[in-house]
């Protein structure tokens, strides 16, 4: 039944992409995000929902007659040189199968955000985007708090098999950066209950987070949770959600959690930490011996005899850190080009709070862009326990970032030209003489 029903919904939305191509980035993002065919049980768990949503997209966006412009910013510009970055060393891949394997994977997702930058252009269709990100996530994280309420913490919350947040861990970094974008629909919307239900969204999100019994989760939630108040227009109102989630967290979950959350401290003595800092120190020796580093998915058992720990029992398929998974498979220069397109993208939201500054037609573009940033440090602190440098949603933030950039330009540039336009009308300045005049004539 949910196979049918997936299908019905996905086929009646791609109807609409061929006169509203932006809806085919919509479809692309609840799909890559969600996956929600991998919550059905027949046919739609292999049925390739994306590849058609993306054919279908670029279909739709050759055929439209609508500009067709990609905003070459520095974010842009350097994104696409860490892409070509990333296609060199597939070339010199250790592992040349498994690391082919990953590029046609990730060249599909650059390529869609260079789509979504060219259909995404206006401030209703950005909100709109933002929505589908929230929704897609935010499902998981009401279901996962009060599945966490529920069971009293004795189960991690976990996402749907084969998908990049099918983990603990994954899931737990994934609602962390969906919760400042709750808060900023929350900051836009009007209507009292869509309020209210971002609010219940965001505590609900939070428990589920801690749900998840990521270690690396809760410094990460930790650390937003300290800049969404700092960034954000009502502290007072954030800091109080915040407490509300501690206390109930002191009182919901068990005393297993609490055993797991106590190793942070003592990380030496415990065998994952350990073998991180075995993952960690082999990517550093791959970086070392190749400018390429290892290409995509260099990080298997056969690995660590070469480069770092022969101890099978240490050795790992994952790089359990963004950074160190850039760094020992696309080696220094890929790890500069990621680490640059990061810092980049977080002073251009910084740029954007101060152009706005207390203008009121332009707060939203400054709202969001403290939003994202609170996103990504959830982002960088929760990904550096996490091999996760290819997350969809972390290039979705960038490119959110890059197109509220132009819209404020653009809005800033129309709020120009109509002050101008009305200086120059024909008898604006005869107004203040008539108007003063006026109440003479009328008094004599």
């Amino acid at each position: 039944m949910r196979d049918i029903a997936l299908t019905f919904i996905f086929f009646g939305f791609l109807a609409f992409v061929f006169s509203r191509p932006y809806v085919g980035i919509y479809i692309w993002t609840w799909l890559g995000l969600m996956n929600p065919h991998r919550l059905t049980y027949g046919f739609a768990y292999t049925f390739p929902f994306a590849q058609i949503a993306a054919i279908v997209t670029l279909i739709a966006l050759v055929a439209s007659k609508e500009p067709k412009r990609i905003p070459w910013t520095r974010e842009t510009i350097l994104l696409l040189l860490f892409i070509l970055w990333m296609l060199t060393t597939s070339f010199f891949a250790l592992f040349p199968d498994s690391a082919w394997e990953q590029w046609s994977k990730i060249w599909k997702i650059m390529l869609m955000i260079y789509v979504t930058l060219m259909l995404i252009n206006t401030k209703q269709k950005l909100d709109w985007f933002v929505w589908v990100i929230v929704l897609s996530l935010g499902l998981y994280g009401v279901k996962g708090g009060i599945f966490t309420i529920l069971t009293g913490g004795a189960f991690r919350v976990q996402g749907p098999y084969g998908s990049f947040i099918s983990g603990n861990n994954e899931m737990g970094l994934a609602l962390i950066m969906v919760i400042p974008l709750m808060r900023y629909l929350q900051l836009q919307t009007k209507n009292y209950w869509i309020c209210q239900a971002l609010t219940a969204s965001m505590l609900l999100t939070g428990i589920a987070t801690i749900g998840t019994q990521s270690r690396g989760a809760l410094v990460g939630m930790a650390v937003m949770g300290l800049f969404l108040a700092l960034k954000s227009r009502k502290k007072l109102f954030i800091l109080t959600t915040i407490l509300v989630v501690v206390g109930a967290l002191a009182v919901i979950m068990p005393q297993q959690w609490r055993d797991r959350m106590s190793t942070i401290k003592n990380y030496e003595q415990d065998s994952s930490a350990v073998g991180r800092l075995h993952a960690w120190s082999t990517a550093i020796n791959v970086a070392k011996d190749r400018v390429t580093g290892g290409g995509f998915e260099t990080f298997k058992p056969g690995l660590y005899y070469t480069y770092g720990s022969t101890d099978w029992k240490l050795s790992s398929t994952d790089a359990h850190s963004i950074y160190f998974e850039v760094l020992g498979e696309h080696g220094f220069i890929g790890f500069a080009l990621f680490m640059l397109l990061a810092w980049f993208t977080w002073n251009t939201g910084s740029r954007i709070r101060r152009r706005v500054g207390r203008d009121e037609d332009t707060r939203w573009c400054a709202d969001l862009a403290s939003m994202v940033q609170v996103s990504l440090m959830g982002y960088a602190v929760g990904g550096a326990f996490l091999g996760l440098a290819y997350f969809d949603l972390y290039y979705n933030l960038i490119a959110i970032m890059v197109i509220c950039s132009v819209l404020l330009k653009e809005q800033i540039a129309e709020m120009k030209t109509a002050e101008a336009s009305k200086e120059l009308e024909p008898g604006a300045g005869d107004e203040e003489t008539e108007t003063d005049v006026r109440p003479l004539n009328r008094g004599y």
